[in-house]
């Protein structure tokens, strides 16, 4: 019998509503909590140099895709809304960690880029934060870390699929 938070619900929600499947609320209720508490101390690391996880989001995409992107790419890439993306494009211009330039063709199209500074940052964080998620995946074998890792995969290309097909 398992003895974590998701599993205590499950027995309360058991004892009032024993008629009630609660085999869904298992993983779902256990990935959330896994993501929460993750996040909470993947975020530290970033609270320290005055990042929040969305502006680290958007350095890192940009940082990832090595090349400009356009702030709709931006969103598309870190799942924010365009009116999010302008927010925080215009904190992290004011901080010098991302630049904007006009588009030669249409002045309306903006390409952001990593200043100097921006892609320093990213690249100071990113070893801390792989080696925090190391950390707690060592309680893990690399089977089973494999093994998640394809659960997880599996699902999320599903729900990824099944949002496009409801135009989320």
């Amino acid at each position: 019998m398992r003895n974590d938070t998701v599993a205590a619900v499950v027995r309360q929600w058991r004892t009032v509503r024993p008629d009630l499947d609660t085999g869904p609320m298992e993983i779902i209720g256990r990935v959330n909590r896994c993501a929460a508490l993750l996040q909470q101390a993947e975020d530290a690391p970033l609270r320290a140099v005055g990042l929040s996880r969305p502006e680290f989001d958007l350095l890192g995409a940009l940082r990832r895709t090595g090349h400009e992107l356009t702030p709709g790419e931006l969103a598309r890439e870190t799942f924010s809304s365009g009116a999010a993306v302008t927010k925080r494009v215009k904190q992290l211009t004011e901080r010098g960690l991302v630049e904007r330039r006009g588009d030669t063709r249409d002045r309306r199209v903006a390409h952001l880029r990593l200043t100097d500074a921006g892609r320093d940052l990213v690249d100071g964080i990113m070893p801390e934060q792989l080696a925090y998620e190391s950390a707690v995946l060592s309680a893990l074998d690399g089977g089973s870390q494999g093994e998640l890792a394809d659960l997880l995969g599996e699902l999320l290309s599903r729900l990824e699929g099944h949002l496009r097909t409801l135009r989320v």
